[in-house]
């Protein structure tokens, strides 16, 4: 079984000509690249719009003066080093700046261009936190890609986190198990660990990431039922991006192969508007007809994802178009009075990101009294 050889220059990629590597040097230079041999087997690279390609290798419209580095205004919602409190049942524990790899579109690409204090390695200060904290029952380990750690240091991680009885679930963030599935069957301790804390009323939770039905390799779904089998749970949530996965049949495909290996698609995301880009995001309104036309081409289970965006007011769900108007629902909210709001506006087919949407027709929240009432 073999360990893949990590790949950080254009030097390595010995499929780039010496002219495209020296155009490109510009984009690494600002945002950091990152391989390893195992993916750079999956591109074609006879073709330039290879959809792998686009996800791992740089492009120049990441250039453009386009988007801003925290998209979701994330620095707000900082209580202490290293962990984010947005939501009242939910904490992030950014416990990792490395990834398996690098998405060309990533959000948190501020966490690799210069030294920051985001990510820390002593995680005590975040956990003493959530002790405080008794409505925290999740912890979502990310960053960074949190099972790159050593399962010695993500040991200690879930030993901390597990010794506070309100904590009931542990998710990790993590493409790993695309980019580098050989972590995962290569470590009999990582998967042990992952079942570990299987008990009542407890779980962990890995919040995989697969982007294109070519990343589900063989090796990949063993990775996958390893993790499984273990006893941890395992779904899929990613976003839509030009040129790898905006069409209704890859959408499709990459539901149902999840569905089939046990894999439920849990959220599908509209890519944020940050800083470098440009070439990946696509509009709302062409993403939603996408996701309602594959969901109608698949089964049961893939139906349940949602298109949601990750704004900086909350987690808001694209739920419906008319001819002339868009609804959208806060799935969650940043503030209490934004739980469940419901917003309707007049369509924007070029619309990004919420701000775009300037034209608000209605707009109702109904309140914990009013739904107490409905449901007697």
């Amino acid at each position: 079984m073999k360990n893949p050889k990590y790949v950080i220059r254009l030097k390595q990629v010995a499929e780039l000509s010496h002219e495209e590597r020296d155009e490109l040097q510009a984009v690494t230079d600002k945002f950091v690249f990152r391989s390893n041999d195992y993916y750079q087997e999956l591109i074609n690279w006879e073709d330039p719009d290879d959809p792998i390609r686009q996800l791992i290798m740089p492009n120049l419209r990441e250039l453009d003066d386009w988007g801003k580095l925290d998209a979701s205004g994330e620095e707000s919602f900082t209580k202490v080093p290293g962990l984010e409190h947005k939501y009242p049942s939910t904490a992030l524990l950014l416990c990792s700046d490395v990834c398996a790899g690098y998405c060309r579109y990533c959000f948190r690409k501020r966490l690799f261009m210069t030294e920051n204090e985001e990510v820390v390695k002593d995680v005590r200060p975040g956990v003493e936190y959530i002790r405080q904290h008794p409505e925290i029952t999740n912890v979502l380990l990310t960053g960074g890609d949190p099972l790159i750690l050593a399962t010695v240091r993500l040991e200690e991680i879930f030993e901390q986190l597990y010794a506070i009885p309100h904590v009931r679930i542990v998710r990790i963030g993590s493409k790993l198990p695309a980019f580098n599935p050989y972590r995962i069957l290569k470590d009999s301790k990582l998967t042990d660990l992952l079942g570990r804390y299987r008990t009542m009323g407890r779980q962990v939770y890995i919040m995989a990431h697969f982007d294109h039905p070519r990343e589900l390799t063989e090796v990949a779904v063993e990775g996958l039922r390893a993790m499984l089998d273990a006893g941890a749970k395992v779904v899929n949530q990613n976003p839509i991006i030009r040129g790898v996965n905006d069409s209704v049949d890859t959408l499709r495909e990459l539901w149902d192969r999840l569905s089939y290996n046990g894999i439920p698609p849990y959220y599908i995301f509209q890519c944020r508007p940050t800083l470098g880009n440009a070439p990946y995001t696509t509009p709302i309104e062409h993403n939603l007809a996408l996701v309602e036309a594959a969901r109608q081409k698949s089964s049961g289970l893939a139906k349940r994802v949602r298109f949601v965006m990750s704004h900086a007011t909350g987690k808001i769900e694209v739920v419906a178009m008319t001819e002339k108007l868009i609804i959208f629902r806060y799935h969650s909210a940043a503030h209490p009075g934004d739980e469940g709001r419901v917003m309707i506006f007049e369509r924007n087919p070029e619309a990004a990101w919420l701000e775009d949407y300037t034209e608000l027709v209605n707009t109702h929240v109904v309140t914990n009294e009013a739904a107490a009432e409905l449901a007697a």
